[in-house]
């Protein structure tokens, strides 16, 4: 597996400090957010997926904790839509360029709007998909959210 993805690049250019771990991905696992936090044997609240989504019909990124789900009114709401929907899964490989299950905020191919769940901010480092299935990389949340221009609020589902 290599450890150089476009999200790591990414990372490097932006002289942002993060660490990489490699974990077993499992293409079987019912929930893959989850399945990487059990593997690395983290919290799964510190550990994020990253979601695609659509807002009125345009795309936007979502990250959440792996234990958590997207309140889809709550997502319209942030960005000012009246309804947001999940993109499907070769219409958010063909936006970002990755592959679903190793979807990254960064380095995809074209920046979209990017929305943060709240609670992730709470912790002092967090999990995110680093390009690549079965590749997280750990950073601080507040450089996720300066370095993705995100927007912050209560996201999941009650």
């Amino acid at each position: 597996m290599s450890k150089t993805t476009r999200a790591t690049q990414f990372l490097h250019r932006q002289k942002v400090q993060f660490t990489v771990h490699a974990y077993e991905y499992d293409p079987n696992a019912d929930r893959i957010g989850m399945q990487a936090a059990e593997a690395l044997g983290e919290d799964p609240a510190r550990v994020l997926k990253t979601l695609m989504a659509l807002v009125d019909g345009k795309p936007v990124c979502v990250v959440v904790p792996s234990d958590r789900e997207v309140s889809m009114k709550k997502l319209a709401a942030m960005f000012g839509g009246k309804s947001a929907q999940m993109m499907k899964p070769v219409e958010a490989e063909r936006t970002t360029g990755y592959v679903v299950g190793g979807i990254s905020p960064f380095g995809q191919k074209k920046p979209v709007p990017t929305a943060i769940e709240q609670e992730a901010l709470k912790h002092d480092l967090v999990y995110l998909n680093g390009g690549q299935r079965g590749l997280q990389v750990r950073l601080n949340p507040s450089d996720l959210v300066r370095l993705l221009d995100a927007r912050t609020a209560a996201l999941a589902s009650d």
